[in-house]
This record gives C-alpha cells, structure tokens and sequence, in this order.
C-alpha cells in the first residue's frame, strides 16, 4: 500500500497489519493475549491498592513496586488495545503523529522499567549487605530523587528517537510488519539511510539497558558473597528468599526483550517474522501479567494482605 500524501515526505498514516503470515489466525491471537492483557490489568491495580491501603507496607521496597506495577499497567495499555483491535476489527490504521507516540512510551517505558528493577536491586543490596544503615540510607525523599532521575534519563535518551524518526521521508510503503509502532519496524520503511537510526538503537540498548543489567548482576554477587557469610542456614535463606521474586522479574524483563531486541538487527533472515512479531508482544505482556503474581506469591505481607481481603469478602 502507497502512501496518500505524496506532498510531503511523511505519510498521512501507517497500516499495522499484526501478525505477519498468520492473518487467519489472529481470533485465536486475540483471546491468550486479551486474558493477559486482564490479568495484568487485574493484578497490577490489586497490588496498588494493596500497598497503598495499608499503612505496614509503606516501605522502600513496595514504593518501588508501586512504581513497577505503575509502569507494566502503561507498558501494555501501550500497545495491546492497538493489537486487539487488530486482531478483532481489522482496525490497523494509526496516523504517524499517532505511531511516533507509540514508539516513544514503548521505548521510554522499556527503560523506565530498567532503572527501576535496577533500584530494586540496589534496595536489596542495602537491606541485606548493610542492615545497619538501610533505614538512614532508603528514605522516602532518596527514592523520590531515584524515581526523578529515571525518569529524566527515560525521557533523554528515548526523545531523539521520535527526532531521528521524524527527519525520514517515508515515500514507498506505509504497511507495518508489526502490532504495534517499534522504532525498527518504522525505520526500515525509510526510503533514505537509516544507519544512525541503528547506531543509536543500539547504542541506548546497551549503555542504558545493558549497564542496568550489569550493576543489578553485580549488586547481587555482592548480596550472595553475604548471604553466604550468615552463621546458618535459615538465615541465609531467609535473605536469599527476600531477592527470589527479584530476580524471576528480572529474568521474565530482560530475557525476551533484548532476544527480541538483537533478533531485529541481527537475526532477522533466520527468524521467521511471525515469531519476532509474537516475541515482541510477550514482552510487553508477560511480564506485566506475572510480576504482581510473582510478588504476591513470595512476599508474605503481600500475600497475608490478599487472604485477608478474601477471608473478609
């Protein structure tokens, strides 16, 4: 499909056209990705309304997990209506205005993410490496100045993508191989070089992204050299217990975006699109659907607060 607009170099609209190849299947598509898409809606507003109705779980930790349900809630109201209605409707138009937003919150709140597990992270280090000092050091006005600051670095390093998007001419197709607007998936329809596009991409993935993934690795060889130097063994599993939930998040997070992420520039020709486009939509819901499950199992004033509202109903 041609572009309408032939005056400008930008296109009027893009058409998403979901998943590539299995068109047929997209009914079937839209009912594991729509019972998702409830259950992290579902879960991640009960852990909300968990934490901030009771006055016990006002600590460091739960703010940083309010901060994590917040942002998987955006992270895929992002881009699942857009592919239900694909799905459901047929409804694939999106103006470029429109996709150009899209591809901001998505990128944005990929990072977002990022810098808050990373934080979470750095939360588990102080309570267990050092005990002594958490309560002057995890304050609510420090967490306040983390959260600033993640948000400022999401906001810096994700803006000049819309930039570097904007200043394409986009003269031949207008049909997007995806479910919804991704920074790639947009360049590629450039009909000029997009080289910096890629620099840049890649470039933010791993000096944002991948020094997160980094210092949260680090941060817990030094939380295990601990946890390993406890007098018994309860001890050390009752500290290992509190990062469990930590790190099954961060393995569910970054596994598949950066699989999907290098797959795009690298192994595009030996994955089938189908199976990148299926990819890319799991980890904008997967993990918003398992994180309050997650935390609700192995967080027991989490878990004693749920029993107790259903003890009560």
């Amino acid at each position: 499909m041609e572009m309408r607009n032939t005056s400008s170099s930008h296109p009027e609209y893009f058409i998403l056209i979901g998943i590539p190849g299995m068109e047929d299947a997209h009914f079937l598509f839209s009912v594991p990705f729509c019972s998702m898409y409830i259950l992290a809606l579902l879960g991640n507003f009960l852990l909300i309304f968990i934490i901030s109705t009771n006055q016990g779980l006002h600590k460091p930790m739960y703010q940083f997990l309010i901060t994590l349900a917040v942002t998987d809630i955006l992270l895929c109201s992002t881009t699942v209506p857009k592919s239900l209605a694909i799905f459901w409707f047929n409804s694939g138009e999106i103006s470029f205005e429109g996709c150009i937003t899209q591809v901001f919150f998505v990128h944005f709140l990929f990072v977002l993410e990022s810098a808050v597990l990373l934080s979470m992270a750095y939360d588990r280090y102080v309570a267990i490496c050092c005990p002594l000092i958490y309560n002057r050091k995890m304050t609510s006005s420090f967490i306040q100045k983390i959260l600033t600051v993640a948000l400022t670095r999401g906001v810096c390093t994700i803006s000049p993508f819309t930039l570097l998007l904007k200043r394409l001419p986009y003269q031949g197709s207008n049909v997007i191989d995806h479910t919804y607007c991704e920074h790639m998936s947009m360049a590629k329809l450039a009909t000029a070089d997009i080289l910096v596009n890629v620099v840049y991409g890649l470039v933010i993935a791993f000096s944002v992204s991948g020094v997160d993934l980094i210092l949260v690795g680090f941060s817990y060889i030094l939380i295990l050299r601990a946890v390993f130097k406890l007098p018994t063994s309860d001890a050390r599993f009752k500290a290992f217990n509190t990062c469990v939930s930590h790190l099954c998040v961060i393995t569910l997070f970054y596994i598949p975006a950066f699989f999907s992420f290098i797959a795009h520039r690298v192994g595009h020709k030996d994955i089938p699109l189908y199976a990148h486009i299926i990819l890319a939509n799991l980890y904008v819901l997967v993990p918003p659907m398992m994180n309050p499950i997650i935390y609700g199992v192995k967080t027991k004033e989490i878990r004693q607060k749920v029993f107790q509202m259903l003890c009560r109903r």
